[in-house]
């Protein structure tokens, strides 16, 4: 399987790789580690098909919601290899570790689609939250590669774990972390780094009645698939500046 693996102190001082989806608790360790766990949920298609890996098209948004029904997290394979074992830092100064993408050239990522800055996030009219590709040229973003919540100019890396590049957000994208299985499938299993979930429910209200019929659908926790969509079909208007 492949799966990005954390560390596990056991007896005697030895470390042992364990898959994210094992971790039962929410992991503050003295080696850099921020990490929850959530369901584990599988990645599927309108029709309730599974998700391949290699079956993402390179360089292309994808929305899904997890690890709450009305969490929107965005899926890419950037088409290179992420960079491993990347040092972070939330704005509360808690380090963690970006372990790397997964897939085949460990290239794909998955991010909470909600801007750290504003709380900004894809919606059914538009999306201001979204990946730009390599030479797609915008004023925040000149050579693309990056997350950009084009509302107020916050760049992110995604090859870095959606570390800061620019604009005022204070702190790194939270991570969605993927497993793929023997047979290539995608699975959704917890969050790495710094969410705002909290503040993101409670801002958002209004728009989680008229979407979801209330506030606490919103907040209920994704059970065993999510729904996979392309960004441009998911939101009426996909705005990069």
């Amino acid at each position: 399987m492949d799966r990005r693996g954390f560390l596990k102190v056991i007896g005697g001082g030895l470390s042992v790789a364990i898959a994210p989806s094992l971790i039962t608790q929410t992991l503050r360790a003295e080696d850099g580690r921020l990490y929850k766990t959530y369901n584990k949920v599988a990645l599927v298609d309108s029709k309730g098909k599974a998700i391949k890996a290699s079956s993402l098209q390179k360089e292309t948004n994808y929305i899904f919601a997890y690890p709450f029904l009305g969490t929107p997290v965005l899926l890419v394979d950037l088409g290179e290899p992420t960079q491993k074992d990347v040092k972070l830092k939330d704005e509360k100064g808690q380090e963690y570790i970006f372990k790397g993408g997964v897939g085949k050239n460990n290239s794909i990522v998955a991010v909470s689609a909600i801007c750290q800055h504003n709380l900004t996030h894809p919606t059914k009219d538009e999306s201001f939250f979204s990946y730009v590709k390599r030479g797609q040229k915008s004023m925040a973003a000149k050579n693309g590669g990056v997350f950009l919540c084009a509302a107020h100019m916050s760049v992110y890396d995604p090859k870095a774990g959606g570390k800061v590049v620019s604009g005022p957000a204070p702190q790194p994208l939270a991570n969605i972390i993927l497993e793929i299985d023997k047979d290539d499938n995608l699975y959704a299993v917890g969050v790495l780094g710094s969410d705002k979930f909290h503040d993101y429910f409670k801002a958002f209200k209004r728009e989680f009645k008229k979407s979801f019929g209330s506030w606490r659908k919103a907040k209920e926790e994704v059970q065993e698939k999510t729904t996979v969509s392309l960004l441009k079909e998911y939101s009426k208007d996909i705005i990069v500046y």
